[in-house]
């Protein structure tokens, strides 16, 4: 008979498999599964990318935001910010644990508290890039196809014709006398409903871009030379427009984006969302802990294996982010 079973516990962890607690053995097989979980949604992912890879959104064009400088162009990086911060927490994280070893209240409050203050800031990047991403800043008009047509202009950039980007606000001539009712149950059928109506249609864009003749319409076709996307002449884009073109989009959303392929936007709420979720699970425990932790329960206990517990799943949330960031900001 073991000494676990002859104490009365069902786990002792000293003479078992991997001398783990029962708590920590149980945290491990959690994040093993969710990793397989992740392996198939990035998966997914990864072959819809190069399945659609001629139509795929650029990164670098579509996460250029950084908070309070609008009108700056900054690929990637407040991306990379929040990577930053999400990798300093599992630091402190790792301090955490190390302080508990050595049943160090002061320091083990101190460096939780650092974690935790990291994944809100995270979170809370998250939720402000998802509201830009929904927003969108450019507009464009999607076609029949349900391909994307962009607009912009060339312009001189260190001596050479640089493609750079309008947005249809700024050249779209408004029908003013144009008069659209919102479809809903007071006004119409039951029955019958309506999401919000577009800002401008394609003949306003198409009034607007006959009235600007520096605007080209840019497709979101990637050229296997060059590897941007392509530009269409001055003809062929006011043709393409009058012909195709079928709804104004402005942003993304689960039916439509102005970056590109809207599978791009399905994978990049489903996937950073899911993560997301993670994090601010981790974060409400973290609390918890923490507040544990200023408490004094687990001094009292002489171990503070809770939050070692707590830190393996921190650091597995971490580690996913960084397939997440190669996979959807990288590649």
């Amino acid at each position: 008979m073991s000494t676990a079973v002859a104490e009365g516990k069902t786990w002792n962890g000293g003479n078992e498999p991997l001398k783990a607690s029962y708590g920590k053995m149980m945290m491990w097989f959690f994040i093993v599964s969710d990793a397989l979980t992740f392996s198939a949604f990035l998966a997914a992912y990864g072959f819809s990318r190069f399945k659609f890879i001629d139509a795929w959104p650029i990164a670098d064009e579509v996460f250029t935001h950084f908070p309070f400088l609008h009108g700056v162009d900054a690929p990637m990086y407040y991306v990379a910010f929040m990577t930053f911060v999400l990798i300093m927490s599992s630091v402190t994280m790792v301090l955490a644990v190390d302080a508990g070893h050595h049943l160090n209240k002061a320091k083990v409050t101190i460096y939780m508290f650092l974690t935790v203050i990291g994944g809100i800031i995270f979170v809370g990047s998250q939720a402000w890039e998802w509201n830009t991403f929904i927003k969108g800043e450019y507009g464009a008009v999607q076609t029949k196809g349900g391909n994307i047509l962009q607009f912009g202009e060339y312009v001189e950039q260190d001596g050479e014709q640089v493609f750079k980007r309008i947005a249809v606000k700024d050249f779209a001539v408004v029908d003013t006398h144009k008069e659209r009712t919102l479809q809903e149950r007071k006004n119409g059928l039951w029955f019958v409903g309506e999401g919000s109506i577009p800002a401008y249609d394609v003949n306003e864009v198409l009034k607007g871009m006959e009235a600007h003749e520096n605007v080209l319409v840019r497709t979101h076709y990637i050229d296997e030379e060059s590897g941007e996307k392509i530009v269409l002449s001055r003809d062929h884009s006011l043709k393409t427009l009058k012909n195709n073109g079928t709804l104004y989009v402005e942003g993304a959303n689960l039916k439509a984006n102005e970056y590109g392929a809207p599978l791009f936007a399905d994978f990049f709420f489903f996937i950073t969302g899911f993560h997301g979720f993670h994090v601010l699970s981790g974060v409400i425990i973290n609390i918890i802990v923490f507040f544990n932790v200023v408490l004094g329960t687990y001094e009292k206990r002489k171990s503070y294996e809770m939050v070692e517990k707590v830190g393996l799943y921190w650091h597995f949330v971490d580690l996913v982010w960084v397939f997440v960031f190669t996979f959807f900001y990288l590649v």
